[in-house]
């Protein structure tokens, strides 16, 4: 009996070795939660032995029960990066196909080829629906959706109006190369460059070269300086020239008065031109406005507007401690995409690891219930944050020695029991 006894003891120490082995092995893994088996005794009790001699028979594995202790919060520079203080886990979907859903404390994330937000594995977190305020819709398990981050925002329109209002500089001289030439800085006096956009809100440059024709009046004093001018102005989209009429030409003229006033605004059609995109033919007109004036100052863009919208490119997202992702675009925009749920538990112990700091519901663990953060004991979402292992090494290490020296016992145990065999077996009549 006793060799036997002793057999059930060291099976029991090499498991206890085997979960603090594991525990030690992913003390660097994100989102770990150790384990701690537990063991009963074991007892042969029938109704002909009194209590007081009954002898034990050894013990028997009970279980690997899962520690869920929170683990270290370690600060990250990703803040799709998150984390849970308190209870709670992340819902993920492994499979767009399926229902099924596994949960994790391990909120490093990432955003996959097709911009869906995700676990290393591919497991796509999930979100409760929002309004375009923000406001949450539903927090059911059937309400759930994939987080995904739309790359654009917006929606785009080519330019279709330039305004250029300037102040143009009425000593500026007359440029000494007669015929104008974009390459040549001597063949103008100045450039102004517009971002404008194509009818898929694609960025071209419209780039405006402005021309002196006329020489400054020089005026004795104490009369007043004659601020009157001539002006021509040469535009080009990328390297496509904007021209207008039957003939085409491409220099617009205005003309400034000896107060250095515009009589009119000038506008300009140009004619219909196909950008470099290739998306669709389109028209700008050049206004310059009666705010343009021709004075001593130095040469100055006072304004310079155009009514094209750029499609929004993802610039970022922000997770606020309500768990609501929000993505900013550089158009400006800012969009609420989703609420990270937050998954509890009655009994987390009971979940089924499935590996990669992932769990599953079991009948043990019941349904899952869902909230977000701050919630119904859901704990508090912080982004920006990753949890790390909840292993504390020299714990482990104490409790890897004490499991040794329980080995060791029950192998003398052991030994001594085969030693007394044998010397009653060497017993001489």
């Amino acid at each position: 009996m006793s060799f036997y006894t002793s057999l059930s003891g060291l099976k029991a120490s090499q498991v206890d070795m085997a979960s603090i082995s594991h525990n030690l092995a992913n003390v660097g893994t994100t989102g770990f939660k150790k384990s701690r088996a537990e063991f009963a005794d074991v007892i042969a009790s029938n109704l002909a032995v009194a209590p007081t001699q009954m002898v034990g028979s050894g013990t028997v594995v009970k279980g690997n029960r899962q520690q869920f202790g929170e683990g270290n919060l370690v600060q990250s520079s990703s803040s799709l990066d998150i984390a849970i203080a308190g209870d709670g886990f992340l819902a993920l979907k492994p499979d767009p196909t399926k229902d099924g859903l596994t949960f994790t404390r391990n909120g490093s994330l990432r955003v996959d080829s097709n911009q869906f937000v995700t676990d290393a594995q591919g497991a796509r977190l999930q979100v409760y629906p929002v309004d375009g305020s923000g406001n949450v819709v539903a927090t059911t398990r059937a309400s759930l959706t994939d987080l995904v981050l739309n790359g654009t925002s917006g929606k785009p329109a080519g330019t279709n109006n330039v305004t250029l209002g300037l102040n143009m500089n009425a000593r500026s001289v007359v440029p000494s190369t007669t015929a104008f030439n974009r390459f040549d800085a001597t063949s103008y006096n100045e450039s102004i460059a517009t971002t404008v956009y194509d009818g898929a809100g694609n960025p071209m440059t419209m780039t405006t070269y402005l021309k002196r024709t006329t020489a400054p009046v020089v005026t004795t004093p104490p009369a007043a300086e004659d601020l009157s001018s001539a002006w021509q102005a040469y535009s080009f989209v990328g390297d496509q020239p904007m021209v207008s009429g039957t003939p085409s030409t491409q220099a617009v003229t205005f003309q400034f008065d000896q107060q250095g006033k515009l009589a009119a605004a000038v506008e300009t059609a140009f004619d219909s031109f196909m950008p470099a995109s290739g998306v669709a033919q389109q028209q700008i007109k050049l206004t310059i406005p009666t705010s343009t004036e021709s004075t001593t100052k130095p040469f100055k863009v006072a304004t310079q507007a155009q009514d094209g919208i750029a499609v929004g490119r993802l610039q970022g997202v922000t997770i606020n401690e309500k768990g609501i992702v929000t993505a900013s675009y550089s158009n400006g925009d800012t969009k609420a995409l989703g609420q990270v749920a937050i998954v509890n538990f009655s009994n987390s112990a009971g979940l089924r690891q499935m590996g990669n700091s992932n769990w599953q519901a079991t009948g043990l663990s019941g349904d899952p219930s869902f909230a977000s953060s701050g919630e119904n004991g859901a704990g508090s979402l912080m982004s920006g944050m990753i949890e790390g292992s909840n292993v504390d090494i020299t714990e482990e290490l104490v409790s890897l020695i004490a499991a040794q020296r329980n080995f060791q016992a029950n192998s003398k145990a052991l030994d001594t029991s085969n030693q007394i065999t044998r010397s009653i077996l060497d017993l001489r009549a």
